[in-house]
């Protein structure tokens, strides 16, 4: 089967770029191993009516006005600020952590713990808070998370949180926060609607039954598109567990709680679904959904998540980005093709200017 342009994955970034191809005329095709489209971008209901996403929490956000009317077009969202706590010494503490814990912990005046130009992840952290902060609200769950030691990790990590000045308990500020109306499922596959699109149908084993005329878009694994020739890039996926309780109307205060001291267990956070609902139906349900997840390093590609950051990794990936410059016709980009962290809103706007340069050419 040969197409003008062939998208290899369904997640943000393909179904992105695919609707922008689509929407200008373009003979479009995607495929996906999965058995259902929108990648990690998907969720399900759970018996009880719960709404959970599959792969761990989506919650979108962005300032960009443009960007939310786009995203919109898909579906509806109604608003949804997650509030992000962390169960330390047997409490619920504001995350991320704010000045009021920690001069009520360590006193005024209080002086980071690492001065100087930080070389690594602990370093980095070490830099915005005193050494006991650190050792309760980030060391333990950026091992879990990872692990390997703090110190390991590339120092660029420590940029995803900071120290709060105010007790805002609003886990991002963005102008824009929501959840889509009828489910992430739903939003993604209104992306795809009128889009050929074949699930179960893994591209790297079928290579030759799908061609690309003009443009090969592929965003998985940049390692396993190479056959791994170089080497294996190293991922973290995540084992969820469920545990629904009939007679329990919640469970936690908190939509997310993380568990960063070891001694509370190997899970990094519990989820509870029914506070992400919209208040008039999250009343007419019975119960409630507990999610825990606990990091691991993935066997297979398919459950890849988060790429590794750190020195060794980043190297080995320029390496594989090298080939795939080499590569005619072909496009390697995404969260995973770019080895690479995105937000929900810098994958899409990513693939929409991928996008435009790929009607340019």
């Amino acid at each position: 089967m040969k197409v003008d342009y062939l998208i290899v994955g369904s997640g943000l970034t393909g179904s992105t770029i695919a609707r922008h191809l689509a929407d200008n005329n373009r003979e479009v095709m995607v495929i996906d191993r999965r058995p259902h489209g929108g990648g990690n971008v998907h969720d399900q209901l759970h018996p009880s009516g719960i709404r959970m996403h599959t792969y761990g929490p989506h919650y979108f956000r962005t300032n960009s006005d443009e960007l939310w009317t786009y995203v919109n077009r898909f579906s509806s969202f109604y608003r949804f600020e997650a509030r992000v706590k962390s169960w330390v010494d047997d409490a619920y503490e504001q995350w991320p952590v704010d000045e009021a814990y920690i001069r009520k912990s360590v006193g005024v005046p209080w002086k980071p713990g690492y001065e100087g130009v930080p070389r690594n992840f602990e370093e980095a952290s070490l830099a915005m808070m005193p050494k006991a902060i650190y050792e309760k609200f980030v060391k333990g769950y950026s091992e879990k998370q990872w692990g390997v030691a703090a110190s390991q990790l590339s120092a660029d990590l420590a940029k995803r949180f900071d120290v709060r000045s105010d007790d805002d308990p609003r886990f991002s500020r963005h102008k824009y926060q929501g959840l889509p109306t009828d489910g992430y499922a739903t939003w993604m596959a209104n992306m795809l609607e009128g889009i050929p699109t074949t699930l179960n149908v893994d591209y790297l084993k079928n290579r030759e039954a799908f061609q690309a005329r003009r443009l090969l878009v592929f965003t998985g694994p940049i390692d396993e598109f190479f056959g791994f020739s170089l080497g294996k890039l190293q991922y973290r996926g995540q084992v969820r567990s469920h545990k629904y309780l009939p007679n329990v109307d919640y469970a936690q205060p908190w939509p997310q709680v993380n568990n960063p001291q070891l001694h509370n267990g190997p899970h990094i956070r519990t989820l509870e679904w029914k506070h992400m609902l919209q208040p008039q139906n999250a009343k007419q349900i019975s119960g409630t959904l507990l999610t825990r997840e606990e990091t691991i390093t993935p066997r297979s590609p398919d459950h890849y998540e988060y790429p590794f950051p750190d020195a060794e990794n980043r190297a080995l990936f320029k390496k594989y980005a090298q080939l795939a410059e080499q590569e005619p016709n072909t496009l390697i980009c995404g969260r995973l093709g770019e080895y690479r962290y995105y937000d929900m809103d810098q994958a899409i706007s990513r693939a929409r200017m991928l996008a435009a340069k790929i009607l340019q050419q």
